[in-house]
């Protein structure tokens, strides 16, 4: 069983997301490790990209934070994970374009991704069809390729499920990422849709960011992932944003405990 998927076999997870260099690497390293003081299970850190189709404005204007410096090296995204590792050993995984990654290298980004201390990889623009040409790589360097599922996926759900490995990411709503107030009434019937394929387990995201929130999706998954909010921490808190994090972490963990 990989690191990401034991994390579910102690308690419903908490996945946290940054973006990387927002709004600098040294403050970032510093967020991840406030994050999972405060509760996180699983962090992701985000890549940024200069056109994350997935996201919406919140994380949008994070990457373009965090390209200020358009020549930004992946390697020093690298290089943060190993700081961050020296302090935590929280599981990390890279929320990436694919863009990135075939620029990279499959068997480079793979290669360095197990160096550093990286778990997994979620890749929102990969299309299932396409995924086999990158899990040579993933499966070579002990790295989980954590699919997304959305509430309308239906006759996909077997074929994507199956194939899982880490966990699989439920998309709660049509659209893009941000902060939400309500979210598809099917969720339970998809999250159980998906159990009938695998034991891979299920965590929901796109739009959590209360408390509240959090327990209840966490009452019908294995987790609830929590992006947006975390960055409108950072953007709001910049340099100061660890502390915020980790208080905010303590309140979502709470709940979820409840």
């Amino acid at each position: 069983m990989s690191k990401l998927a034991e994390q579910f076999n102690q308690r419903k997870n908490f996945i946290a997301f940054v973006t990387a260099n927002d709004p600098d690497m040294e403050t970032t390293v510093k967020n991840v490790v406030a994050l999972a003081e405060g509760g996180a299970d699983i962090v992701e850190i985000g890549i940024p990209f200069s056109d994350p189709v997935a996201d919406g404005p919140v994380i949008q204007a994070a990457d373009l934070r965090a390209l200020k410096d358009p020549d930004l090296p992946i390697e020093k995204i690298f290089q943060a994970v190993g700081e961050i590792r020296q302090q935590t050993s929280v599981p990390l995984v890279f929320l990436v374009y694919l863009n990135v990654v075939l620029q990279y290298g499959y068997e480079e980004f793979t290669r360095d991704c197990q160096k550093f201390g990286v778990n997994g990889l979620i890749i929102p623009d990969l299309p299932y069809e396409e995924r086999d040409e990158l899990t040579p790589y993933t499966d070579k360097y002990d790295l989980d390729l954590v699919p997304l599922i959305t509430v309308t996926s239906a006759d996909r759900i077997p074929m994507i499920a199956k194939k899982a490995s880490g966990f699989i990411y439920l998309v709660s709503s049509l659209g893009v990422t941000g902060q939400r107030e309500a979210f598809a009434s099917n969720l339970a019937e998809v999250v159980a849709d998906i159990k009938e394929y695998t034991t891979v387990p299920v965590a929901i995201g796109f739009g959590v960011h209360t408390p509240d929130q959090a327990r209840e999706m966490t009452e019908i998954a294995d987790g609830a992932i929590i992006g947006s909010a975390c960055v409108q921490i950072v953007a709001d808190n910049g340099t100061q944003a660890p502390a915020a994090l980790k208080k905010y972490a303590q309140t979502i963990r709470q709940a979820i405990d409840q």
